[in-house]
């Protein structure tokens, strides 16, 4: 089945993760390469026998950085992304399109997109967010932890009620450039309030059902329903966290954890990354496997419609993974799993393919009809 229809992933911290441990510096660690060893739960050898077409590489920055220091920290990110691409040129191709996935995949090559977690990563600035688009970034997640100046977090104080009327803006020009509005991290007041401006399909890079598991990054059954009704997308994530109570529990001590460790070390460091490693060998996490995934991909689908499930895993963005995904190589423990409980190889590929491609698709469209009605927003943030 994956021949046909390979996996998109929609969301992977590797950037993130090898600017803590190597700085960018590839020549310090071969991706090309099996890093089972090293606790990567990313390389192009594993990538390839995992089935993949297709690779959301998140540009994270922490949302501890604001304005100029953010976006400078983004624009390396995305820096670090196209020297990937550029080191292995054989295996790996940047897509800007959904043309261009499926050009690169037909080449034999692993396809490349971008995605910014994170309005931070704009510093309230519209021109910032038109340069992260044409470096290529294809979805904007509008918070991280905490709340934009304009958009409320799913892990924060309410701020503005869900979105700002900037945020509404931000949105619009989202929606003008081909940005896919992503949800994953809001509140669900801001998910509305997005779902009530936007003119693209809704879209989540990386989450799961809050139904199933009662953490506020999920997704509650009445915005899956708008899901269905805007043709969009959930790529249901492997974070423990967010699959089972026990470990939302075990998730929430892990953040409390992280906490203190930021007091003491810069979170992009090697200190930082060396002692959450040794947190989590101390508390390890409550079971969670293959099955809690597959639960939560099968809700999504009772709500919203099998054409609204898609896979985000957050590998290298996760200290646990879950038994039997524990690498980009393991996604078809996933599928045989699904096979087994009766999914068709056509609603597979739905799954694993089709939905988000379709997703990227009509993103595109919707912004060749907002671009034909409206020029570049100028709007200005204003405290």
């Amino acid at each position: 089945m994956l021949a046909g229809s390979p996996v998109i992933d929609g969301h992977n911290d590797l950037a993130w993760e090898l600017r803590s441990r190597v700085r960018y510096d590839l020549s310090d660690l071969d991706l090309a390469l099996d890093q089972t060893a090293s606790g990567l739960h990313t390389d192009l050898a594993r990538m390839r026998a995992g089935g993949m077409g297709a690779q959301f590489w998140s540009v994270f920055v922490s949302d501890r950085l604001t304005g100029d220091a953010a976006v400078a920290a983004t624009l390396e990110q995305i820096d670090f992304v196209h020297q990937l691409v550029a080191r292995f040129p054989d295996r790996l191709a940047l897509a800007r399109t959904a043309d261009e996935v499926e050009a690169a995949y037909a080449s034999g090559r692993i396809a490349s997109l971008l995605g910014v977690e994170g309005g931070h990563s704009m510093a309230n600035s519209m021109g910032t967010l038109r340069a992260l688009h044409a470096l290529g970034a294809r979805y904007l997640t509008l918070t991280h932890v905490h709340n934009t100046p304009w958009a409320d977090s799913a892990t924060d104080e309410v701020g503005v009620g869900g979105l700002s009327p900037f945020g509404h803006e931000v949105v619009r020009e989202c929606n003008r450039l081909g940005v896919m509005v992503d949800l994953a991290h809001v509140a669900p007041s801001t998910m509305h309030a997005a779902l009530d401006t936007s003119t693209a399909p809704a879209f989540f890079s990386h989450s799961s059902a809050r139904a199933l598991c009662d953490s506020p990054r999920n997704v509650p059954d009445d915005v899956l329903a708008r899901v269905r009704e805007t043709n969009g997308v959930v790529m249901v994530t492997f974070v423990p966290g967010f699959l089972n109570e026990e470990c939302r529990v075990w998730m929430g001590t892990l953040m409390e954890a992280e906490e203190a460790l930021t007091e003491a070390y810069p979170e992009d460091s090697k200190a930082w990354h060396a002692a959450r490693v040794v947190w989590a060998r101390a508390n390890p996490r409550p079971a969670c496997d293959v099955n809690d995934v597959a639960d939560h991909i099968e809700h999504v689908r009772d709500v919203a419609g099998v054409d609204a499930v898609g896979l985000g895993s957050d590998f290298d963005g996760i200290i646990e993974t879950p038994d039997g995904l524990t690498g980009v190589e393991t996604y078809p423990n996933l599928l045989v799993e699904l096979a087994r409980r009766g999914w068709s190889d056509a609603d597979l590929g739905k799954l694993t393919w089709h939905n988000t491609l379709r997703v990227l698709r009509a993103t595109e469209t919707a912004a060749e009809k907002a671009q034909a009605e409206r020029g570049p927003s100028l709007a200005v943030f204003k405290p």
